[in-house]
């Protein structure tokens, strides 16, 4: 069980480390557009009220990057792109989203 714990942690490590990176220079907010953005294991929020309100949300993204690891932004780009082509929303439509969205509309 603890091996599988430490998969879910190095498979996405990369983007955790950029998370982490990006929230030290930025001193822990993300000041742009998005309420809230996953990077691997890290959670960067507009403000503390942001990262509440969209923590659900965020938790299942995480646990996007821990199944898809490496292949997660890749993976969300390219569903993305394809909605985009078929002129649906890439971000709304994406199923990413849509499984995050999920957790939000159970509440």
């Amino acid at each position: 069980m603890h091996r599988i714990r430490l998969v879910a942690y190095l498979w996405p490590l990369p983007y955790t480390l950029l998370g982490i990176t990006c929230g030290l220079l930025l001193g822990g907010s993300f000041p742009v557009s998005p309420t809230a953005i996953t990077l691997g294991h890290v959670v960067l929020g507009r403000d503390e009220t942001m990262l509440q309100v969209t923590r659900r949300h965020e938790r299942v993204h995480v646990g996007q990057y821990e199944r898809w690891g490496l292949a997660f932004i890749p993976a969300y780009l390219l569903a993305s792109a394809c909605l985009y082509l078929l002129g649906r929303d890439g971000y709304r439509d994406n199923p990413f989203e849509l499984e995050a969205y999920a957790v939000d509309e159970a509440e």
